[in-house]
């Protein structure tokens, strides 16, 4: 078998993602996704990894990502150049599967559990789906769009949304009501007004349900040291069960710091690619949790060597999942075949909203936990509505 043609798609509606198609002259094909700056990826795999893919045998994913991830630009990164070596990779993995037809999962060695713990991370139905993810407007409540916009509920409402999603059977979510302050100050530092206001949220959800809800907590690596020492001092008579990405991850030794300040864990990073810079944080004691982003920390291949390095350190894995469906598939495979995966990162607003728009199959949440997903491969395809759109950009080179 040998690769014969690469894709790529995107749509102008969901501008932050890209999809990968690998074509093979046996007829499988293998379906990837990255996430932020598409076009710039999308230049990436034509140009550059195209003539290092076309004409190889695909089933050779370790050789293929050392391929991709050995270039002089592509060190250590979440960059372009990481971004399409990971839609790549995911794409080989879900090709690797349908190939031997057997879900994802299998391949990399079966599953570990019947079911995985979610925790809904509570955005809305737009948030982070187009433009920059960075800019305000994806941190600002926006106008209902459904019964899930939790976004603006848990800004102003989460008492009622903590509520909510334990009758749905989720007992874990993730909020983010510091951003607010941080955009406003530059995250140098917080008022006292700043910082009440952002602890209300979790005063409300303690007061609604007590300890039934597990929080935690999203920084989005928005704080200076200090402020973000300061921050966890008062957030920990709240019991959450994590604090996510307070700095820049950038300074192992600066998140050390940080660790040994508060008793919290802390749980790190969706930014991070490669097992390298983990592993610069790990031997700090820097990192509770082990967080990665399947799409771009160098794919599935790269995922696993990650999760195991974190069982070595005695490390629980934690899959990233605040991005597209197909990512989303791949996190969920690679999880349920880890030993050391803790809970997956699921979105209600996405997985019951636009997920649906784009693909075949959405992995369901029953009572607050997933199941593995069935099918050869990542068992999910693009649905055909998606290649008749009009703001379809559809790229491909072939043999």
């Amino acid at each position: 078998m040998k690769i014969t043609a690469l894709e790529t798609i995107r749509l102008d509606e969901f501008s932050n993602i890209l999809w990968v198609r690998i074509h093979t002259d046996s007829g499988h094909i293998g379906l990837g996704e990255t996430f932020y700056g598409p076009r710039a990826v999308e230049a990436h795999i034509h140009e550059t990894l195209a003539p290092r893919l076309l004409g190889a045998d695909p089933l050779r994913i370790e050789h293929l990502n050392a391929a991709m991830t050995a270039l002089p630009v592509a060190q250590s990164s979440t960059g372009v150049e990481y971004r399409a070596a990971s839609a790549l990779d995911i794409a080989l993995w879900d090709l690797f599967g349908k190939h031997c037809g057997q879900p994802v999962h299998q391949m990399l060695g079966g599953t570990c559990f019947d079911r995985l713990r979610v925790y809904n991370t509570c955005a809305g139905y737009k948030y982070v789906r187009s433009g920059d993810f960075r800019a305000p407007a994806n941190w600002t409540p926006s106008q209902a769009g459904g019964p899930y916009e939790d976004l603006d509920a848990f800004t102003h409402r989460a008492d009622a949304l903590a509520e909510s999603l334990l009758e749905s059977g989720i007992t874990a979510m993730k909020i983010w009501p510091f951003d607010l302050a941080a955009r406003e100050t530059g995250g140098r530092y917080i008022t006292s007004a700043q910082l009440k206001s952002s602890l209300e949220p979790f005063e409300k959800i303690r007061k609604a349900v007590g300890d039934r809800m597990d929080i935690m907590v999203e920084f989005h690596s928005l704080w200076n040291l200090p402020t973000a020492k300061l921050i966890a001092r008062e957030l920990e008579a709240y019991k959450p069960l994590w604090f996510e990405d307070p700095i820049v991850m950038n300074s192992p030794q600066a998140l050390a710091e940080y660790a040994r300040c508060t008793p919290v864990w802390v749980c790190a990073s969706e930014t991070l690619g490669s097992r390298w810079p983990y592993k610069d944080f790990l031997d700090r004691d820097a990192m509770h949790v082990v967080m990665v982003d399947l799409s771009w920390a160098g794919g599935l291949t790269e995922g696993r060597k990650i999760a195991s390095m974190a069982a070595t350190y005695h490390r629980p894995f934690a899959a990233h999942d605040c991005i597209g469906p197909i990512s989303y598939a791949a996190a969920i495979h690679m999880a349920f075949s880890q030993p050391n995966t803790l809970i997956q990162e699921s979105v209600r607003a996405f997985y019951s909203g636009y997920y649906r728009e784009l693909v075949t199959v959405v992995p369901e949440v029953v009572d607050g936990f997933i199941r593995p997903m069935e099918g050869p491969g990542l068992g999910t395809e693009l649905l055909p509505s998606v290649f008749e759109r009009k703001d379809l950009h559809r790229l491909r080179v072939e043999l």
